[in-house]
C-alpha cells in the first residue's frame, strides 16, 4: 500500500499537452513541496497528499476507485532526488521506483514510473 500510493505520488501534479513540459528533480521539487495535490491514476486509484520538503508525504489513498479511502504516512527521506528523477525508498520493495514527472498545466502536473510512461501514471491537481 505504502510503495503505490509513493508510487502514485512520486510518480514521482490542466492546461493541455501543448504546455506540457518535463520537470527535472530540482524544479518538481519547488512545484510540489507542501502543496495539496488530489491525484487520479490509470488504474482508478486516486486520493490526495502533500509532500514535504524532507521527502515525507501525509495523505489519503483510494485503492481502485473503489475502496473506502485510506490514510497513508510515508516518513522523512522516503522521496529523494536522484539525478534528475524523483525516487521512493520503500521498506520491503526489492528496488526503488524513479519517477518522471511532467508539467501540465499551471496547477498540474502527470507522474509516471520511469520506462513506463504511457501504462503507469497519475494525474496531478492543486
Amino acid at each position: 500500500m505504502k510503495a503505490r500510493f509513493a508510487a502514485l505520488v512520486g510518480s514521482s501534479l490542466a492546461i493541455g499537452p501543448a504546455l506540457a513540459q518535463n520537470m527535472n528533480a530540482e524544479a518538481a521539487q519547488r512545484f510540489v513541496t507542501g502543496k495539496l495535490f488530489a491525484f487520479r491514476c490509470v488504474d482508478g486509484s486516486g486520493g490526495s497528499g502533500r509532500i514535504y520538503a524532507d521527502g515525507s508525504v501525509i495523505g489519503k489513498i483510494q485503492s481502485n476507485g473503489l475502496q473506502p479511502e485510506r490514510p497513508v504516512w510515508l516518513p522523512p527521506g522516503t522521496l529523494r532526488v536522484k539525478g534528475n528523477l524523483v525516487c521512493a525508498s520503500l521498506k520491503g520493495l526489492s528496488f526503488e521506483p524513479c519517477f518522471n514527472l511532467t508539467r501540465t498545466g499551471e496547477r498540474s502536473f502527470r507522474g509516471s514510473v520511469n520506462g513506463m510512461d504511457l501504462i503507469a501514471f497519475c494525474d496531478f491537481t492543486r
